[in-house]
């Protein structure tokens, strides 16, 4: 069995969970030390999501082992639940009861009663901002509603470890910023984060380090400036009209281009000095009969990491699925 260490919050060797023929997560080790906000990027069907459900005892692995919180997953789940929290992309709240009696409830669950319980519900609808709605049945809220909700839920006991499997998805930037403030706010009081999103920035605003996943394996970890740095090249994005295939051509064929990836109408192209590239790729671009609607150049992103390590980017592979 793996032992439990005192400074992760989340541990895990070989984790393995097959669906028949299918390798969901494939001998996944990670080891996420005690106060960390752990970013985790990956497109659909990458794992992510079958990851998060077994940290949180909602599947057992087939094969490997995980603890979470110094417990084991699979041989000590009650103890792992007491002390996690988690809003998950399923909402399974009922919709028969209001958002305010589902958070007495959660609180009663916990052992929060009286003046604190009431105290904490108060801060948490200020949080998730549902207004007046608190005392509606869930059952008529939107579907961003319920991701408050749910993320109010999560957070009612302060739990040491927290996953949060994309939290700000349907939130408008107001709600999304006053999520992320209270995201640090529990990791500055001493609560793990384990957090998927499908936002680039927010990986980048919050997470110490940030793993991807790909096709069940982790295909890179390490800090977003650490990432980013793997790159290394400045990054140059061509939106065209005409054949993108063409265009890429076009591009390799340049001197000093690294690497050319198309996604739709848009060339990503990686080059070590990227303002020295516009004007030649623009002319080769014209020579190849392609219309260049823009050409843009910034240094790289999270974005242009997973684009090299998956061959997608986040928002394209999040759409798709």
């Amino acid at each position: 069995m793996l032992a439990a260490r005192a400074d992760l919050a989340i541990h895990t060797d070989g984790l393995t969970r097959t669906f028949g023929e299918l390798r969901a997560v494939d001998a996944l080790s990670i080891a996420i030390p005690r106060g960390e906000i752990y970013g985790f990027l990956g497109p659909n069907g990458a794992g992510k999501s079958t990851l998060v459900r077994i940290l949180c005892t909602l599947l057992l692995p087939s094969a490997g082992r995980a603890t979470v919180a110094g417990h084991d997953v699979a041989g000590d789940a009650n103890r792992v639940r007491l002390r996690i929290g988690a809003a998950l992309q399923a909402s399974a709240v009922d919709p028969k009861q209001s958002g305010r009696e589902l958070l007495r409830l959660q609180c009663r669950l916990y052992g929060l009663a009286g003046a604190p319980a009431t105290r904490r519900i108060d801060e948490l609808i200020e949080l998730v901002d549902i207004g007046a709605a608190i005392d509606a049945r869930v059952g008529t809220y939107s579907g961003g509603m319920r991701r408050r909700l749910d993320l109010a839920l999560a957070l009612v006991h302060t739990p040491e470890v927290l996953f949060l499997d994309e939290p700000t998805s349907g939130l408008d930037p107001v709600s999304r910023a006053r999520v992320w403030d209270e995201v640090r706010r529990l990791n500055a009081d001493g609560a793990t984060i384990f957090l998927t999103t499908q936002y680039l920035e927010e990986a980048d605003a919050l997470a110490g380090r940030v793993g991807i996943i790909n096709h069940g394996r982790l295909a890179a970890e390490g800090t977003p400036a650490e990432l980013k740095r793997r790159i290394g090249s400045d990054v140059v994005t061509a939106r065209i009209d005409g054949d993108p295939q063409r265009a890429a051509a076009a591009a390799r064929a340049l001197p000093h281009v690294e690497a050319v990836d198309v996604v739709g109408s848009e060339l990503t192209i990686r080059a070590p000095r990227g303002g020295e590239l516009l004007s030649p790729l623009a002319l080769a671009l014209d020579a190849a009969s392609i219309t260049v609607r823009d050409l843009t150049l910034r240094t790289p992103t999270l974005d242009d990491v997973f684009l090299a390590l998956t061959g997608d980017r986040i928002g394209a592979a999040e759409a798709a699925g």
